[in-house]
């Protein structure tokens, strides 16, 4: 059987009461299937440790992510890929544990919608954030539930309409990221060490689930007919394939106005 390069690898720290996943993805740690069943894998074994206050994303290489494979955006690949990347949004949540994001480089799209599952995101200064799907004529599911309860309204409205690309400072003063450092991982630990490792692991977990209480069961529901909407009836009109096909194709998108 042909044997395959894990694009993400998993440690565990502070004598087993931070979990880290790391994207190792190659160039732009590209989510596609292959990486979320990585991702899946990683954290399988994360709910059945009861040493664990924490959940570290972190990342190889100088960039968090490009975001979702745009190849598995099209037509025949979706369908497969979507349910998976959101069963791993669920999946992370489901664990009760407070989620930290360390990001240097360009946080986009898929990789965005993952960082923002974190409680708190720790980013280096030039550090980049968006939400670029408008522009292949697609929308992002998790960003437009976690986005509004982020940054509000108007400024999740904003980013998901237009697509633009953020540097971290501003991301900072808008709420995304929640502290700046030259080396966001060691921040991030440095903060769980402080904050999280010396309570208890039982408490912190139902604390988590508490204060996660007034949102979650709603993200859930939203979630699916997002994922519906977007497998049925985005990715049935014209504009949505050729954005995709544009892209792979390295040319401008043709839009087709409605008559």
């Amino acid at each position: 059987m042909e044997q395959t390069e894990r694009r993400v690898r998993s440690e565990l720290l502070e004598e087993g009461r931070v979990l880290r996943i790391v994207l190792a993805a190659g160039k732009g740690n590209v989510i596609d299937r292959r990486a979320i069943a990585d991702l899946r894998e990683g954290l399988a074994d994360a709910g059945s440790a009861p040493a664990l206050r924490a959940v570290l994303l972190d990342h190889e290489g100088p960039h968090f992510s490009f975001g979702a494979s745009v190849e598995e955006h099209a037509p025949g690949e979706v369908e497969t890929m979507l349910p998976a990347f959101h069963a791993l949004a669920r999946e992370l949540l489901a664990l009760d544990l407070p989620i930290l994001a360390a990001v240097r480089g360009l946080c986009l799209g898929g990789g965005l919608e993952l960082a923002a599952l974190a409680e708190r995101i720790f980013a280096a200064p030039g550090a980049r954030f968006g939400q670029p799907e408008i522009t292949l004529g697609v929308f992002a599911p998790i960003g437009s539930l976690l986005l509004p309860r982020l940054v509000g309204a108007a400024h999740a409205t904003e980013l998901l309409l237009t697509g633009r690309t953020i540097e971290a400072e501003e991301a900072q003063r808008m709420g995304l990221v929640a502290e700046l450092a030259p080396d966001p991982a060691a921040a991030a630990l440095t903060w769980a060490r402080t904050h999280l490792v010396d309570k208890s692991a039982s408490s912190l977990r139902f604390a988590t689930r508490a204060a996660r209480a007034h949102w979650i069961g709603a993200f859930d529901v939203a979630l699916g007919s997002l994922e519906s909407a977007y497998l049925s009836e985005l990715m049935a009109t014209r504009d949505a394939r050729e954005g995709i096909a544009a892209f792979l194709e390295k040319r401008d998108p043709v839009w087709a106005d409605p008559s």
